[in-house]
């Protein structure tokens, strides 16, 4: 469990993560409650994949960007979930210092991706309502395809960052992670030296990846609220309304919990609240998206029923 480097320091080579409990039946019902969470998450975004694969109806900049969302959601979830299955079931509930350096990466990486997405996604919207007849000119296919390429590498470049500052902390006493999986916070807590440099790093990566993108957002909602303002026919305002409110609400039920975690000072740091309010943007809102998006969206139902009525989509 420890590694000896030297001048009588030990130095943690693995993590315990203590989860939600140790007491074995609380643990084999959760085990069973986030199974089926973990399931339904994957099964119905990769349900939405599938189905803007296979309609050609559904090639569009939007449904592209809805494609990419709900891929990202699966990695996002698949990056904490199994691991917490199988720690609720077995009796170590240990993990490398290579392996939750890794998971902290991934999960940063894709929480971050999402979080700048979310910025071009909104950004879809406002050229669908404020400029509709220049949509298809305005959202080319090769503009569509940079915005998603580069949310993806400023997620992996500002999450390696926060990894690389988090982990490269000196971890010398205690290696007991009250969470669930390695997140940031939560291991910086354990580091055996002031960590409020790094706190103040994080800050500064936070105000790039969550002020900015919630700056733009609504931005972009106050021009789509002004335009469909304009609109004369109250059935008109209700359709532009609906098709930014499924992005309205996962947008809100993310970054709400994300903006907590990240951006309060490691003084407020509550490991209890904290498991609680990760796991809520971590697995719920990943079982969140494809409820939204399918039961508030036609052609989503649409492409449904084809697949089922007819087993292919034209």
């Amino acid at each position: 469990m420890w590694m000896l480097p030297g001048q009588n320091q030990s130095w943690v080579s693995e993590f315990i993560l203590l989860g939600f409990s140790s007491d074995p039946t609380t643990n084999s019902i959760l085990f069973i409650v986030f199974l089926l969470i973990y399931l339904s998450s994957v099964l119905g975004n990769g349900l939405i994949i599938l189905l803007i694969c296979m309609d050609t109806h559904l090639h569009t900049p939007m449904y592209f960007f809805l494609c990419i969302l709900s891929l990202l959601d699966m990695g996002y979830v698949t990056t904490t979930m199994p691991q917490m299955l199988v720690h609720l079931l077995a009796k170590s509930q240990t993990i490398s210092f290579a392996g939750c350096w890794m998971q902290m990466y991934v999960f940063g990486a894709l929480g971050i991706t999402e979080c700048t997405f979310f910025v071009v996604m909104a950004y879809d919207r406002y050229v669908a309502i404020c400029h509709p007849l220049r949509y298809t000119v305005i959202l080319k296919w090769d503009l569509c395809i940079w915005l998603a390429a580069g949310t993806w590498i400023c997620g992996f470049l500002f999450s390696l960052l926060h990894t690389f500052f988090t982990m490269s902390l000196p971890y010398c006493g205690p290696n007991k992670v009250n969470h669930y999986f390695c997140e940031g916070p939560s291991v910086r807590s354990l580091a055996c030296m002031d960590t409020y440099l790094i706190e103040m790093v994080d800050l500064v990566l936070s105000v790039f990846v969550v002020v900015t993108p919630i700056s733009l957002i609504v931005a972009s909602y106050v021009h789509i609220a002004k335009a469909i303002l304009k609109i004369k026919s109250t059935q008109g305002r209700c359709k532009a309304f609906s098709t930014c409110a499924s992005h309205l609400t996962v947008v809100t039920f993310f970054y709400g919990p994300s903006t907590y975690i990240y951006m309060r000072p490691n003084s407020s740091y509550s490991a209890e609240r904290d498991k609680q309010i990760s796991l809520f943007y971590n697995a719920f809102t990943a079982l969140l998206n494809p409820v939204v998006y399918s039961l508030r969206n036609k052609d989503i139902k649409r492409a449904f029923l084809k697949v089922v009525g007819h087993g292919r989509v034209d």
